[in-house]
């Protein structure tokens, strides 16, 4: 299994739209290393949910259940979309600021490269961020 981390601004859809509607085809991926990362996805693999825009936060767990296929909204095989339900939102939702802060967090993508929506999270960055996400609950 491994860790990843999808971006999705929650006035579009949120954790708790997610949910409520207990799957969603996950799809929308332009940028070329996106695009890269979610073809590496694969069924069974857990997410974490961030919302962007002023939350800027990881606010729950997904877990895939379907790996790539062609966007069928898309005439072009070059997207790719992938099947999320919800595994569970968190008690606490994890800021960016908090990771930024985090030395555990140095060399991930979500400080280096801010504007990424899909990428990887080490074992260790997923610890910690579930850490964090229960301390003060």
């Amino acid at each position: 299994m491994a860790y990843w981390l999808f971006k999705e601004e929650p006035t579009h859809y949120s954790i708790d739209d997610l949910i409520r509607d207990k799957r969603l085809v996950w799809a929308g991926v332009g940028n070329n290393t996106a695009l890269m990362h979610l073809r590496s996805v694969k069924k069974g693999d857990r997410v974490l949910y961030y919302h962007t825009g002023k939350e800027k936060a990881v606010v729950g767990v997904m877990e895939i259940v379907k790996g790539p296929y062609p966007d069928p909204k898309r005439d072009n095989d070059r997207f790719v979309v992938v099947d999320v339900k919800p595994v569970g939102r968190f008690d606490r939702p994890v800021t960016l600021a908090e990771i930024k802060a985090n030395p555990v967090f140095a060399d991930f993508a979500l400080v280096r490269i801010s504007r990424l929506s899909v990428m990887p999270v080490t074992a260790g960055q997923w610890a910690e961020i579930e850490r964090l996400s229960k301390q003060g609950s």
